[in-house]
């Protein structure tokens, strides 16, 4: 495991309702947001369903949408919310 990062998570919209939180730190030896999002699956619960892989969840780093393979660097910022439709 690498050394640890401390990300600050963001959770936006349903995700934020099936979680009951808008934003929480983190101290984490992922290396990518796939990686993280994993991690945070592995938690079980409200986080297996609102964040599962059978879910449309976008992901912003440091406010820039992003790939699972994005990097993650220490302080960074990372953002789920569910895709947004406009009119």
């Amino acid at each position: 495991m690498s050394a640890a990062l401390n990300i600050r998570l963001r959770y936006f919209a349903s995700i934020r309702e099936a979680l009951g939180c808008g934003a929480e730190d983190l101290s984490t030896g992922a290396a990518t947001v796939g990686a993280l999002r994993d991690e945070l699956l592995a938690r079980g619960g409200a986080y297996a369903e609102a964040l599962g892989r059978q879910r449309p969840v976008r992901m912003a780093l440091d406010q820039t949408l992003c790939e699972e393979s994005a990097a993650l660097v220490d302080g960074a910022e990372l953002a789920f919310f569910p895709p947004v439709t406009g009119g």
